[in-house]
């Protein structure tokens, strides 16, 4: 949740400047509060991953989360 929650965080500055709607000074923390819970996110799944009794199901969403994490990261801190 924390890594969806980030990048719902990250794409609203992006949305808000197409949509022309003026927030002020709130894009940076809006970006900056949606990147850490990213990294948050990103730290969990891998967590996930390095547990060994964790069932087999799980640890592959915590992979593909992993893997959506690291290209939104890299998407966002690129723009």
């Amino acid at each position: 949740m924390f890594g969806i929650t980030g990048i719902l965080l990250a794409l609203m500055p992006l949305a808000f400047g197409v949509l022309g709607i003026e927030v002020g000074r709130f894009y940076g923390w809006l970006s900056g509060i949606g990147i850490a819970l990213q990294l948050l996110g990103m730290s969990l799944a891998v967590l996930v991953i390095r547990q060994r009794r964790v069932a087999e199901e799980i640890q592959q969403k915590a992979k593909q989360m992993t893997l959506v994490l690291a290209v939104s990261l890299l998407f966002f801190i690129l723009i």
